[in-house]
């Protein structure tokens, strides 16, 4: 398989459950609390702890540029951009069905101040120093081509700017390894290999100046300054 099939084929099966990925994101169905629990770990208070630490490198503030990707449908990040009135925000996606129910779900709460794109993480349009944050809820474990995203999202945020948001780690709890490895890996939501927490630290130290690293259960949280 081709890269360019590889990362449709990843993308597409992330596609096909965003409405599952929806009711797991908010907590709001009894489906999607029982994976958060019994495959990620997670109760409902320690998943939305994870949340507000894999968002904390955006200031409440904020009023530069800012890309998302990928944004997945949005439900978690999308209400959040509402106080960013000043802020220029773009959200990328490669999934068209993911794009496309962030957009819908943009206009049901009247959000105006982002624009949506779909592209590849590993060759972005976006010219060198671009933003002045990037952010990347889980997603890193999900890019076919980690190498290229990783050096994307670097060349696009301008120095001193921020590169922030949370990614599945190995090794930090046994069950959920076992969903990632024979469910999330083999319908393609997820691409390996995936990091441990030391070397997704030690990857991210050789491209930023200074990395703030820690975990909750199976995702690392981080906030890195170029």
């Amino acid at each position: 398989m081709g890269r360019e099939e590889k990362i449709f084929t990843a993308y597409e099966g992330v596609g096909k459950l965003s409405k599952f990925y929806d009711g797991m994101v908010t907590a709001s169905t009894w489906l999607g609390r029982f994976a958060l629990k019994f495959f990620w770990g997670f109760s409902v208070d320690e998943y939305f702890t994870f949340l507000d630490k894999a968002l904390a490198g955006v200031p409440k503030d904020f009023k530069g540029r800012l890309l998302e990707v990928p944004v997945g449908t949005g439900v978690f990040s999308l209400p959040r951009y509402k106080n960013l009135t000043q802020a220029e925000i773009i959200c990328a996606d490669y999934s068209p069905a993911m794009l496309n129910a962030a957009k819908n779900n943009a206009k049901k709460i009247s959000l105006s101040n982002v624009t949506f794109v779909q592209g590849d993480i590993g060759k972005l349009s976006f010219c060198d120093n671009f933003f002045d944050v990037v952010l990347s809820v889980n997603g890193l474990h999900a890019f076919p081509d980690k190498d290229a995203a990783h050096h994307e999202i670097f060349r696009v945020l301008k120095p001193n700017g921020i590169f922030c948001g949370s990614s599945y780690v190995t090794g930090e709890n046994w069950r959920t390894d076992f969903f990632v490895k024979h469910f999330c890996n083999r319908v393609g939501v997820f691409t390996p290999p995936h990091e441990n927490i030391l070397s997704l630290t030690e990857r991210l130290k050789s491209f930023y100046s200074h990395v703030n690293i820690s975990n909750v259960n199976s995702f690392a949280c981080f906030i890195c300054r170029k």
